[in-house]
């Protein structure tokens, strides 16, 4: 394989570049290139331009070229930063419950909730937790999605959750996406132990913590601040010990009530995820911070609640990631375009500020500096669809999928030859 890789003309590229990290934004301020070329050396983007000079210059050298045919627009591949896909079992019994009206209490006496899907992953062998994350994964591929973060929480013990973070890490190692663990241990205390939340948490920050850095398996910690998890006081001195440890701090903030977000502050926490119930106060507490603030439009379509107040967050100055949360009980949906089209209707919001969203504030909000844009030197990473114009894209509302996704520069899936 020639080291050196043309791809183009792309009708138009939106290289999301040169753009602020926090705030709101407007389509002008998108960097769009007309019939465009890239080219790729090795896994990163090389240089950006023309295709017709790139083309001439391609046939002058050994430069392998993929000429394509009809019009294209090239976008940065799409990052989900929050996900729970490595699971077992289901909860469509909840969901319909739900639906019909039951509460959370009575959906829990029936056998359901979060303590259902701890059951049904603890009871899942590696082997399959493997091959149902790796199912969900081709399922994010397909909508243009390259990098997905993907969190343990089901296990709720030390060596269930090292099962679930061990079976991401083999996953991984299986999908041309790029996986990115999170430790969520502190999801809620387990059913089955019998001590505090204190002891508990002490337990899995004293005995998991240094087998996760022994075995390279995650460097993200996140807890789950609510009313039916944990509180502030619970999660202090377990995200002081992470911290100390070197662990990258996020949160599931402000869901159904306010504090999350004000220790998402308080620890320097890569993001906080979730923010439905975020006031006025924690929306500026948070434009004040270097948090990204993670909307998860996919909870609030599963469970009919509040969409976490966007248009806020970014007329007050914070950075905005969207992710698709996708998980069995809330936000079984797993569709990230689609859920951010929904999220841009009725939080209005520009088609710069959910591509935003969906890219490069995305790769912020899991720390990663090399993707989310499309520029020298960076991941070559990218997603075509086949239209002339890029707001066709959210216009159909998540409908329009990728005809053709790129990772570290290869093609890794093409609609063309799976239909």
């Amino acid at each position: 394989m020639k080291a050196l890789k043309l791809i183009g003309p792309f009708k138009q590229l939106v290289t999301m570049a040169n753009l602020p990290l926090k705030g709101a934004l407007t389509d002008d301020q998108l960097t769009i290139i007309e019939d465009a070329g890239i080219l790729i050396e090795n896994e990163q983007i090389k240089e950006i331009g023309l295709f017709t000079v790139m083309l001439s210059e391609a046939k002058r050298t050994e430069i392998e070229v993929i000429e394509l045919q009809g019009n294209h627009v090239c976008l940065p591949g799409f990052i989900d930063s929050h996900t729970h896909i490595c699971f077992g079992g289901t909860r469509a019994k909840d969901y319909a419950m739900r639906n019909a009206g039951k509460t959370y209490l009575e959906i829990a006496k029936a056998g359901g909730g979060i303590w259902d899907t701890v059951t049904q992953t603890r009871k899942a062998t590696s082997e399959e937790l493997i091959k149902k994350t790796l199912k969900r994964t081709k399922q994010h591929l397909k909508n243009g999605v390259t990098t997905i973060e993907v969190k343990s929480g089901y296990g709720l013990s030390v060596e269930e959750e090292l099962k679930m973070l061990r079976a991401i890490k083999h996953a991984n190692s299986q999908t041309p996406l790029d996986l990115i663990p999170t430790c969520l241990a502190a999801h809620m205390k387990p059913k089955d132990f019998s001590g505090s939340n204190a002891e508990y948490l002490n337990e899995i920050s004293t005995t998991l913590f240094p087998i996760l850095k022994e075995e390279k398996l995650t460097n993200r910690m996140d807890a789950f601040i609510e009313e039916s998890a944990f509180s502030k006081e619970d999660i202090r001195p377990y995200f002081k010990k992470a911290k100390e440890m070197g662990f990258d701090i996020t949160v599931h903030a402000d869901q159904f009530s306010t504090d999350g977000s004000a220790i998402a502050v308080e620890f320097d926490a890569i993001s906080a995820d979730h923010l439905e119930a975020s006031t006025q106060k924690e929306i500026e507490l948070l434009a004040k911070s270097n948090v990204i603030a993670t909307a998860l439009p996919g909870a609030s379509l599963g469970l009919g609640c509040n969409f976490t107040p966007a248009r806020k967050l970014l007329d007050a100055g914070c950075a905005l990631a969207i992710a698709s949360d996708h998980n069995p009980g809330s936000a079984p949906m797993g569709d990230l375009l689609t859920q951010a089209a929904i999220l841009q209707t009725f939080e209005k919001l520009s088609n710069a500020e959910v591509l935003a969203g969906i890219t490069f504030r995305a790769a912020a909000a899991l720390n990663l500096k090399d993707r989310g844009q499309l520029k020298k030197g960076l991941l070559a990473d990218f997603a075509l669809f086949h239209t002339d114009n890029y707001n066709e894209i959210l216009y159909h509302q998540g409908a329009f999928k990728p005809c053709m996704v790129f990772k570290n520069g290869a093609l890794v899936y093409d609609k063309h030859q799976t239909n």
